[in-house]
């Protein structure tokens, strides 16, 4: 393991690793262990009591952060005619169709959602599936990216909506719910907008425990544990 920084050191020393924070205490410490010239982006880690093998338990879906991400979304829009040009009025920042797929294809990876209409996904996925997928990038109807009202989801994205999914392997999902710039009462909006959905989602199917462990942490500092249960 390589050396950790004076910054990441000086934060870890502030923190109880063995603790469970509340979400006040949890988000002062984390304002307070971010100390990087750059606006920091926060990370929230959910540890689900799921298997992602069983359909149901495939946790997936969306959720309008109150306060935004703190960064411009870039939204692409594979769609023609009509809805290419609805997209484009919406804010898009790039729109096609099969000219599109060839960009993407050739290397070209400037965004940071992609919306598509249900005609054309016939034309993505054999392209593009094995591109856009890993990188969670792909278009889908349950994250309401494969739509006709492609106006909608590219203002939706822009305005501060991100898409979540748990991993397969570990059962963690990952999302961002702002910058250490943030007010606190911002950042803990965030976090509960987010949470609040992870539970509503929670499958009929789980009879134990369903918030294993929940984290925060910002690009350069020490993760902070929260207690599960203040959520549920």
């Amino acid at each position: 393991m390589g050396k950790r920084g004076k910054r990441y050191n000086d934060g870890a020393q502030r923190v109880d690793r063995m603790k469970l924070y509340d979400l006040d205490e949890g988000v002062q410490l984390l304002k307070q262990a971010a100390s990087a010239k750059f606006a920091e982006t926060i990370d929230l880690a959910v540890h689900l009591g799921v298997d992602p093998r069983h359909a149901d338990q495939n946790i997936r879906g969306t959720v309008a952060l109150p306060h935004g991400t703190g960064q411009e979304m870039r939204v692409v829009v594979f769609a023609q005619g009509d809805k290419a040009r609805e997209a484009e009025e919406a804010g898009a920042d790039a729109v096609g169709a099969e000219d599109l797929v060839d960009k993407i294809v050739d290397g070209w990876m400037d965004f940071d959602s992609a919306v598509a209409t249900p005609d054309l996904m016939r034309t993505i996925m054999p392209k593009l599936g094995r591109i856009l997928g890993p990188r969670g990038l792909m278009p889908n109807a349950k994250a309401g990216t494969v739509t006709m009202d492609v106006a909608e989801a590219v203002q939706t994205i822009k305005a501060g909506q991100i898409e979540y999914r748990v991993e397969k392997e570990s059962g963690v999902i990952h999302a961002p719910v702002g910058k250490a710039t943030f007010e606190e009462t911002q950042i803990k909006d965030n976090i509960q907008a987010v949470m609040g959905a992870l539970v509503r989602a929670r499958p009929s199917s789980i009879k134990g425990r369903y918030l294993k462990t929940v984290a925060i942490s910002s690009t350069m500092s020490v993760g902070i544990r929260l207690e599960p249960q203040q959520f549920s």
